[in-house]
């Protein structure tokens, strides 16, 4: 594991203290083998991970990537644990993941102002893990219907997260209830694609972001 890589790793842990921020990638220096003596200078930073929110960037996906490896770790797993399991995740970072979301939905440079490429990307890697992790043996087109809808359900999930808490895993449930009943009559691609423009925009206007 290359320096970069292992620095990145201890700087996860410091997500839930000091957010998706350069601070955090900064004191992952202090929680090495052998710490360093003082955090990483921003010149550093920004040799290992990049200028300005390209660092934050790179963070944010690795936490993502982290935090959807945490649902190996789910016993006798089925859909509804692992996808719960995964929103676990999100309780010790919830304060800061509209501003994250906002950050990766936010293009690099010019237009357009809202690039939903990271939220579809996000959600559909949460649904194929979870499918893979219960080994769903879907094929032919049940095998992309059957993940467009659990990605959905998690998309939608998740806003619900960030707003609502406490009911997030109630909601979940309900969500996968409703999806058993209806998923025939719906065109699940597009159901996704929407619930994550809409979602992610709401949630980022709802917090002033944008």
């Amino acid at each position: 594991m290359s320096s970069s890589s292992r620095l990145l790793q201890l700087a996860i842990p410091l997500v839930k203290t000091h957010g998706f921020t350069r601070k955090t990638l900064s004191l992952s220096a202090l929680s090495l083998p052998t710490p360093h003596t003082e955090p990483l200078s921003d010149t550093a930073i920004s040799s290992l991970w990049g200028q300005g929110d390209d660092a934050r960037r790179t963070l944010i996906t690795a936490w993502l990537d982290d935090a959807r490896q945490q649902m190996k770790n789910v016993q006798s797993p089925t859909i509804p644990e692992v996808l719960r399991a995964r929103l676990e995740c999100n309780e010790p970072v919830l304060s800061y993941l509209p501003e994250a979301f906002a950050l990766l939905a936010s293009p690099t440079s010019g237009l357009p102002p809202l690039d939903i490429r990271p939220g579809l990307r996000h959600a559909a890697t949460v649904a194929d893990e979870a499918c893979w992790i219960t080994k769903d043996a879907a094929t032919g087109t049940s095998w992309y219907t059957r993940r467009a809808s659990l990605a959905t359900i998690y998309a939608v999930a998740e806003l619900h997260q960030i707003t609502s808490p406490k009911t997030a895993y109630h909601f979940l449930d309900s969500l996968l209830d409703a999806s058993s009943a209806i998923k025939s009559s719906l065109d699940e691609a597009e159901l996704f694609t929407s619930y994550i423009v809409k979602g992610w925009a709401g949630i980022i206007k709802s917090k002033g972001i944008f």
